[in-house]
């Protein structure tokens, strides 16, 4: 079984050569995702570290299994990864219908949203990212609990904490 550097190996190899929307090397983003999805347990990690791979990489489902990657990493990876022909929004509501893919895709939205980020941006590409992302957060905040969404943004984004429903 493939340890969490392993994938980390994996992902920097998959992504090499890849930079984000605002010019940083892409497997910061992962690695970040990752980050935020540390307290829920190793395999979810190794999924925020392979997230965008399906999607952003010539990597498929069966080359990660065949990686050794876990199962259960792979279907969680597969359930975040929007296939063509599937709108956004179509894209989370099959996210929210598993909750490790919501974890994931909480974390993911995170980073995407964090301020230091957005400030990189061109303000019509800052604005039409900060509108996709609000409105992905209210598809996927209602389906996990506040205690869950509270870990991932104090670790990626603590500036989206003030848009959380308070503490009980």
């Amino acid at each position: 079984m493939l340890s969490l550097a392993d994938v980390d190996a994996l992902a920097a190899e998959a992504h090499a050569g890849q930079f984000d929307k605002v010019g940083a090397p892409y497997i910061g983003h992962v690695r970040a995702v990752a980050a935020g999805v540390a307290p829920f347990g190793i395999g979810l990690q190794m999924a925020g570290l392979l997230h965008d791979v399906l999607e952003d990489t010539p990597l498929t489902a069966d080359d990660l299994l065949r990686a050794g990657v876990p199962f259960s990493v792979v279907a969680t990876v597969r359930r975040v990864t929007r296939l063509p022909g599937v709108g956004y929004r179509e894209m989370l509501r099959q996210v929210v219908t598993d909750h490790a893919a919501t974890l994931l895709k909480i974390s993911d939205n995170a980073h995407n949203s964090h301020p230091d980020r957005a400030a990189a941006l061109a303000p019509a590409d800052r604005e039409r990212l900060a509108e996709r992302y609000r409105s992905a957060r209210a598809v996927l905040w209602p389906a996990a609990a506040v205690a869950d969404i509270r870990a991932v943004l104090s670790v990626v984004n603590p500036a989206l904490l003030a848009e959380l429903a308070p503490a009980d």
